[in-house]
């Protein structure tokens, strides 16, 4: 099985497939961000446009994709933002036609919710505190340029099922994919303050600088 974890840029989709893949023995986080910023490091920073657009990265994300749930015997967990509805059939649709049950689940919140989540994520804080509040981060000025448009698409129809999230934690968030999927997770043990500190350290390891 894959579940697949749309959502705007800063909507909690890494946080929730980490949380997942520490709750559900045998699981494994793929990233295919990391297809894209290969793509994008063997290109010039001239040529470097939205990596998604490029016929190069959909194949692969998808020739990967079916490679892992083929040969893995566990869960394969996607966080990755998919709003183009050409890309999300040729992908997602694809890798249902190849057979594979695919799990598609879509992390909405008010603007002003993901807004607040960028601001926090990751270093932002921090440089935020250091160079003003209003300090623009290059990839949280992105997510913010693309925040209306995911928000509208991803509340169509297609892009279902949709998870509001404002008044969910991650663990929460990752309870209702799990019960939604059919699967069951070891519960969560974490303290409050050990859930803050592992979610943390999450954002600080996919901080991108490039």
């Amino acid at each position: 099985m894959l579940l697949w974890i749309n959502g705007p840029f800063g909507g909690g989709k890494t946080q929730s497939a980490y949380e997942l893949q520490r709750r559900l023995p045998g699981s494994v986080v793929c990233d295919p961000e990391h297809v894209g910023f290969g793509l994008h490091r063997m290109m010039p920073p001239g040529l470097r446009g939205d990596f998604q657009d490029l016929r190069s990265w959909r194949q692969g994300v998808s020739e990967v994709l079916d490679l892992v749930l083929g040969a893995h015997d566990g869960v394969v967990i996607v966080p990755m933002t998919v709003v183009e509805p050409r890309y999300f059939e040729e992908i997602i649709g694809g890798l249902r036609a190849h057979g594979h049950d695919v799990r598609h689940f879509a992390l909405l919140a008010e603007r002003e919710t993901v807004l607040r989540r960028l601001r926090e994520r990751g270093f932002g804080h921090a440089l935020q505190l250091v160079a003003g509040k209003d300090a623009p981060l290059r990839r949280e000025s992105f997510a913010v340029s693309r925040l209306d448009l995911c928000l509208t698409r991803l509340s169509g129809g297609g892009f279902a099922e949709h998870i509001w999230t404002d008044r969910l934690t991650i663990p929460q968030v990752a309870d209702r994919i799990a019960a939604s999927a059919g699967l069951s997770l070891a519960a969560n043990t974490d303290s409050a303050l050990r859930g803050r500190a592992r979610r943390l350290l999450t954002g600080v390891k996919h901080i991108r600088f490039d």
